[in-house]
């Protein structure tokens, strides 16, 4: 499938991608590639295949969820670098 340098600009503004001429002519060609792969997997007969996440089956390996006791809060908190009121002290990430 051809990709247009039009349908690159496209998607690389949406993107917020500033592309120079020879970027933009390297990416329709591997687009356009991919595309094509797609297409050729479309042909692939899947009639009667079941549809997976994983190519195995996976299980999952948790515990039973029991109650236990807990640590003791100075336990916790005695290798903490910043503890405060008996709570860690963390780096603000919200401005």
């Amino acid at each position: 499938m051809k990709i247009t340098k039009d349908e690159v600009l496209y998607v690389a503004d949406l993107a917020r991608l500033n592309l120079n001429e020879a970027a933009i002519d390297k990416f329709a060609g591997q687009v356009g590639d991919i595309l094509d792969y797609v297409d050729k997997l479309n042909e692939v007969n899947t009639d009667g295949v079941k549809p997976t996440s994983h190519a195995i089956s996976l299980t999952n390996a948790f515990r039973e969820d029991e109650p236990r006791e807990h640590l003791d809060r100075e336990q916790v908190l005695a290798n903490a670098p910043e503890k405060e009121d008996g709570n860690f002290v963390v780096p603000k990430v919200v401005g």
